[in-house]
């Protein structure tokens, strides 16, 4: 048996260590299969999301379900998109889902039409100036624009966007302080 006064105390350095190994640990398993913040460099997504608007990307809903037409995502973007930038490192993108597998989209006359029917879209800065398609939308593929869709990199330029590259779904912005919420 050992008595109180024979243990000795507890070492600062090692509980120290321990304690920061395992912050990084969790920090790391968060970030890689739960949640992670991202910051919005470019004005793509106006008036949805603003430049330098910090958003929640979570990682677990899309384990569950497939995503959905009006989702806004975080992706990989594909080489196609980065050539389109002349970019020559690996991006991400942001973007909302436009059109689902086995859909047919066109953009013309200012709108876009899923399988022949107008898409009600309130959430975009303008009418798009340009037209598109009509294109059907591969299996695992999807079809994401920018809600600027005249200033925007998106499907319209450089096609479709695979399923596996999608990290995760845009659900929050917690920076600016003034627009802090949800995300429509």
């Amino acid at each position: 048996m050992i008595r109180k006064q024979d243990r000795q105390p507890p070492n600062i350095w090692v509980e120290t260590l321990q304690t920061l190994g395992l912050s990084m640990v969790m920090a790391f398993g968060i970030r890689t299969f739960v949640a992670e913040a991202r910051v919005v460099p470019t004005g793509s997504m106006q008036p949805t999301v603003e430049i330098n608007d910090r958003l929640v990307v979570e990682k677990v809903s899309y384990l569950f379900q497939d995503p959905q037409r009006g989702d806004i995502i975080v992706f990989q973007a594909p080489q196609e998109a980065l050539d389109a930038a002349n970019s020559k490192t690996k991006d991400d993108y942001v973007k909302r889902i436009i059109g689902m597998p086995g859909e047919e989209i066109e953009v013309r006359d200012g709108q876009v039409f899923v399988d022949g029917s107008v898409l009600k879209e309130n959430y975009i800065k303008a009418p798009p100036l340009y037209t598109w398609g009509p294109n059907v939308v591969p299996d695992n593929h999807y079809l994401v624009l920018g809600d600027n869709r005249n200033g925007s990199s998106d499907g319209h330029v450089w096609g479709f966007l695979s399923g596996d590259t999608i990290i995760g779904k845009a659900t929050a912005r917690f920076w600016p302080p003034s627009r802090i919420g949800g995300l429509d």
